[in-house]
């Protein structure tokens, strides 16, 4: 019972944490190419992994844990960033945290698969219900939302599934912060060659806050978050803890509002609200 409950208040730190990342990214388009972003962003959260991995003195992977930090690296590095920078391009911050509300049911999917995880019956109804008020609330938008941004960001909801149920399985072994720190410096000299192709034409034209909101996705989301989320899902579960992200929508509809001055309609919140008594049943039949 103390894991769970540590795990559920470790996820629950993971989450208000990537609940800046869009808003954060939104900013960062403003200013940086998509790909010069998601490169950059690696980059910058590499540096800083590698050097805290270097000062503990912490073990190299075993060869067999390669190809699953390839798949961390692939869902949470490269794929997650990448598509929701270039889906944020086509909507606004606040439409895309609403996708965020089909991130715990991807997780508990992949969690089930690559976790062996075997929640209750009543969890699938919760998770289930949590989703389809969000797709409920996404095929409502019907214009008012871009079809390509909302199929950037399905794509990014799976990966980051899988990424987040690869390392959390990862992380009961290396732990959690050694999984994503690994997985940034395995993705080196791939976003390093990206940086230098993508590297914006002039820097006297990025304003300050699209600087600010790259410093915010390299150190906070791409690090600092999974060190307390990988290390909820390892000690709480990755289904149960997972459903953490339920609500996310709500954190992020909340900066969205507050810091961009981004429209919040009434059926955000209402989406928002039921996603959160989704949570709350998930959580206990989890």
């Amino acid at each position: 019972m103390r894991w769970t409950t540590a795990g559920w208040g470790s996820g629950l730190l993971g989450v208000l944490i990537f609940s800046g990342s869009l808003p954060a990214t939104r900013v960062a388009v403003g200013g940086f190419s998509p790909l010069f972003l998601t490169s950059a962003r690696a980059l910058i959260a590499a540096a800083l992994a590698g050097a805290l991995l270097a000062l503990l003195r912490q073990a190299r992977p075993r060869r067999g844990d390669l190809a699953p930090l390839a798949v961390v690296a692939f869902g949470v590095v490269v794929g997650f960033p990448l598509l929701t920078a270039l889906a944020l391009r086509h909507i606004t911050s606040a439409q895309s945290v609403v996708f965020i509300g089909l991130l715990p049911l991807s997780t508990a999917l992949f969690g089930v698969l690559r976790g062996r995880e075997r929640p209750k019956p009543a969890f699938w109804l919760f998770s289930g219900l949590g989703s389809l008020a969000v797709v409920g609330y996404a095929l409502a938008q019907g214009g008012g939302a871009s079809l390509t941004g909302a199929g950037l960001m399905v794509a990014a909801i799976l990966l980051c599934g899988l990424g987040y149920a690869e390392g959390a399985v990862l992380s009961r072994r290396l732990g959690g912060w050694q999984v994503i720190s690994w997985a940034l410096v395995l993705t080196t000299p791939v976003m390093g060659g990206l940086a230098l192709a993508t590297l914006p034409d002039g820097w006297a034209g990025i304003e300050a806050p699209a600087w600010i909101g790259l410093a915010y996705v390299s150190v906070f989301s791409m690090l600092i978050g999974f060190v307390f989320w990988y290390c909820g899902l390892a000690l709480g579960g990755i289904a149960g803890v997972g459903q953490l992200q339920l609500l996310q929508p709500f954190f992020g509809l909340t900066l969205a509002g507050l810091l961009l001055h981004e429209p919040v309609a009434w059926s955000m919140v209402a989406v928002t609200g039921v996603i959160v008594l989704c949570v709350a049943g998930a959580k206990r039949f989890a």
